[in-house]
């Protein structure tokens, strides 16, 4: 790939979805590598899930005393995203922000459309009207739908979408290259694979099974435990959007000797999909290890193998021998590594150990 480097230093980078899983991370990770950086977040601390964990995040960045503003809003708000671009000279956005889940978008579509839809259009036309140097958005593997061949390569075609939140962030992928060939704005997009870790969203499925686990509740495990998916720590995730960054796609010329325009998506996976089952025990397995549960817990009775569930896909796997090529990097953290973490992080953040 033909690319040109961004050099953060001294920059104004914004990141929405500031207080999310992903987007706090990120924004820790660029202070504590970054000299002299400025990065603004937005957020606008839906109650999708628990808005406490989005509160500490936030007091988490602000307690590192860096050049950090955050505003309270949504991308799908036009005119207070504009301002915030007018007032601030923005050299690279990473758009995070989304309605997130699968199942979730069944249930409540509108929120997918306002967010994922009308919120990535005004981070395009924002780029568009402000030249922005790159634009990196989430993705997602959701993309991939009922794909029967694995690894998933971003060379396969993405046309069957199952959920509604997969098909918006299909969209987002053909938006911004429509907006790449018309305006030259350099954007990459980032396929994301199944995200855990530490003071991560509630609603995913290491999380709940946590929360309902210790309440003494029945965790669900869909297709019979017969599913996989490629879980990818949190680190990894943000090791690979800080690479990305720096490295914008650049305008070229084709083989027809039209342009191509500077757009490029790339997985951001594990490349090791683990199943359901060996996931849940060793989950168990930290979980008895950090204190959160205890150790003649009756797992067995607390168990339901139920059929899969609409919006799901049996497996996910990331091919991404493409950001290996491109950036000398890939996601290596083990599902037992990461979920060592969370465990650890749960027991301290719900002072476990202390009851």
């Amino acid at each position: 790939m033909v690319t040109y480097n961004v050099n953060l230093e001294g920059k104004t980078v914004l990141v929405t979805g500031a207080a999310g899983f992903i987007g706090s991370n990120l924004v820790k990770r660029l202070f504590k590598d970054i000299n002299n950086i400025k990065v603004i977040g937005i957020d606008s601390i839906t109650d999708y899930y628990d808005v406490n964990i989005k509160y500490e995040r936030l007091k988490e960045i602000e307690a590192l005393g860096c050049d950090w503003q955050f505003y309270q809003t949504s991308i799908a708000d036009r005119t207070s995203l504009e301002n915030i671009f007018t007032e601030n000279k923005i050299s690279v956005v990473v758009n995070l922000a989304a309605q997130a889940g699968v199942r979730y978008s069944i249930t409540n579509p509108d929120a997918y459309i306002e967010s994922n839809l009308i919120g990535f259009y005004n981070i395009l036309e924002a780029c568009r009207h402000h030249e922005v140097e790159h634009l990196v958005y989430a993705s997602s593997s959701s993309v991939y739908g009922s794909n029967k061949k694995v690894p998933y390569s971003t060379d396969d075609k993405v046309d069957n979408p199952v959920s509604l939140y997969a098909a918006t962030k299909k969209s987002n992928e053909l938006m911004a290259h429509a907006y790449s060939k018309l305006y030259n704005i350099p954007s990459t997009g980032l396929r994301f694979f199944t995200v855990y870790g530490p003071a991560g969203r509630p609603d995913m499925a290491y999380f709940s099974f946590t929360n309902k686990l210790r309440e003494g509740k029945t965790i669900q495990i869909f297709n019979y435990g017969n599913c996989k998916r490629d879980f990818t720590y949190v680190d990894d995730i943000v090791e690979g959007v800080v690479r990305v960054m720096q490295h914008a796609p650049k305008k070229q010329g084709g083989e027809d000797g039209l342009p191509i325009p500077p757009y490029k998506i790339y997985n951001i996976g594990n490349n090791n999909p683990e199943n359901l089952l060996d996931f849940v025990t060793i989950l168990q397995e930290e979980l008895i290890r950090a204190g959160v549960l205890l150790a003649d817990y009756d797992f067995e009775a607390h168990k339901e193998l139920v059929p899969m569930q609409a919006g799901d896909v049996p497996v996910t796997f990331a091919d991404t021998t493409p950001l290996e090529e491109d950036f000398g990097f890939k996601p290596s953290t083990s599902l037992r590594d990461g979920l060592r973490v969370f465990a650890e992080w749960y027991a301290k953040y719900y002072r476990i150990c202390d009851k």
